[in-house]
């Protein structure tokens, strides 16, 4: 019986996902989303609320009197709006603040995975007293991976072969922030593992692999993710077991015996060498974007009974099930995306609607809006993803890059390679 309200918390292309995920959810009423987008409007009904604004989101959850809020971005939740809504009694599929320091803080993260036994790079901790030079020497011969102990929005990390690059960013990063990691770079290839998780156990979704250069052959600026690919073959039965067993369940270990355990989703980054022994790249508090494209679509499941579960520390009593299909979505950006994105500009050829049972190829919503007269425009630098699932990646491939070459957006730019690790190691 559809009696429940759900409010999703963000305005990207991840959380057009989730609204199109529990949509489908036989249990949901309505949904709202703020501040959402143009796609998002089209099924759903958004509000003007901000994102960070956390005593207005907590007024928006009571007047709609929401028996979920699902946060999408982490910033929120860095903020603790997850600790205030459990004060207003409301389910919250997001980890309390202190919890989300796991990304807000590389350094929490990093303590906790040495109290867990979680392999992950070695490190330094560095300050104006650190004695920079020698730090810098115990990890040469490889490049240098400076990571600022602060939230950055994915821009607090520099990867250099240039020491005097490497030791610039690190003198930066103190002045700024008190102090700064410097990292042991891992080799490898890297990969995502999202694990929904409470109190009472957890499920692992399937393994993706994203593509975070702005162009073909991974060259360019980094990005916030110009396309991902799930299930990714270098997670391999073998790879992700070893995964669970040294990363996952550890993790759920200790997490699940604090005084509030973690409720959300942990995204796990992956770097996994030849020897197929996974380390620890980063964890995020939420959902990837735009791994929340092709990993949602791929749960045979009920979503919002998933998420739900999950805010009440009831997983454990769930059976969720996967689908064996392939999921893969390629980014149209806008115009000078990463560095300074062209905005307003009119978007052409998107479909009106999607496909309810999430086969064939449908649109994302990101960066998008209407302008005064209706029009959908670009509002963002990601401005529309296309996904597309099948029984096989190559057809999923095929699907969602016909779909993008029949979207129009000037200036827009968009990877022509999406999924091909997976798919050259086929060949």
């Amino acid at each position: 019986m559809a009696d429940s309200t759900v409010l999703v918390v963000g305005g990207g292309g991840r959380e057009h996902a989730l609204c199109m995920s529990m949509h489908e959810s036989p249990r949901v009423k309505t949904i709202h989303c703020t501040p959402g987008n143009a796609g998002t409007a089209s099924f759903v009904t958004n509000h003007s609320v901000s994102a960070s604004d956390v005593e207005g989101l907590i007024s928006l959850a009571q007047s709609i009197d929401a028996d979920l809020v699902v946060v999408g971005p982490e910033a929120p939740l860095c903020q603790g709006l997850a600790d205030r809504l459990a004060d207003a009694k409301i389910p919250c599929f997001g980890p309390v603040q202190a919890l989300a320091h796991l990304e807000g803080s590389k350094l929490y993260a990093k303590s906790i995975m040495r109290a867990a036994n979680v392999p992950t790079a070695d490190y330094h901790v560095l300050n104006s007293n650190s004695d920079i030079e020698a730090a810098l020497d115990d990890f040469s011969g490889k490049p240098w991976v400076v990571k600022r102990d602060v939230l950055a929005g994915g821009k607090g990390v520099v990867v250099t072969e240039q020491r005097s690059e490497a030791r610039a960013f690190i003198l930066e990063s103190i002045e700024s922030d008190g102090q700064v990691l410097l990292e042991e770079f891992l080799v490898g290839e890297e990969a995502s593992m999202l694990v929904v998780m409470d109190g009472s156990g957890f499920v692992c979704l399937p393994a993706s692999q994203d593509h975070k250069r702005a162009f073909d052959g991974d060259l360019g600026p980094n990005t916030g993710g110009m396309g991902a690919y799930c299930p990714a073959p270098v997670v391999t039965e073998l790879v992700r077991q070893t995964t669970i067993d040294t990363i996952v369940q550890p993790m759920h270990d200790y997490l699940s015996d604090l005084s509030t355990p973690y409720r959300g989703v942990l995204y796990v980054g992956l770097m996994i060498p030849d020897s197929g022994m996974p380390s620890v790249v980063e964890f995020n508090v939420r959902f990837g974007d735009p791994e929340c494209q092709i990993t949602l679509p791929l749960v045979k499941s009920d979503v919002f009974d998933l998420l739900l579960a999950t805010s009440q520390d009831r997983l454990s009593s769930l059976d969720i099930e996967f689908n064996t299909s392939h999921a893969v979505t390629v980014v149209l950006a806008a115009e000078g995306y990463p560095q300074s994105p062209k905005k307003g500009r009119r978007i052409h050829g998107v479909p009106a609607h999607h496909p309810a049972s999430n086969t064939g190829a449908w649109v994302n919503h990101a960066g998008t809006g209407f302008d005064e007269e209706g029009n959908l425009i670009s509002t963002g630098g990601r401005v529309l993803s296309c996904t597309a699932q099948a029984a096989s990646l190559e057809v999923a491939v095929g699907q969602a890059y016909a779909l993008i070459t029949s979207l129009s957006l000037e200036g827009a730019h968009y990877r022509k390679d999406i999924g091909f690790r997976a798919l050259t190691a086929r060949d």
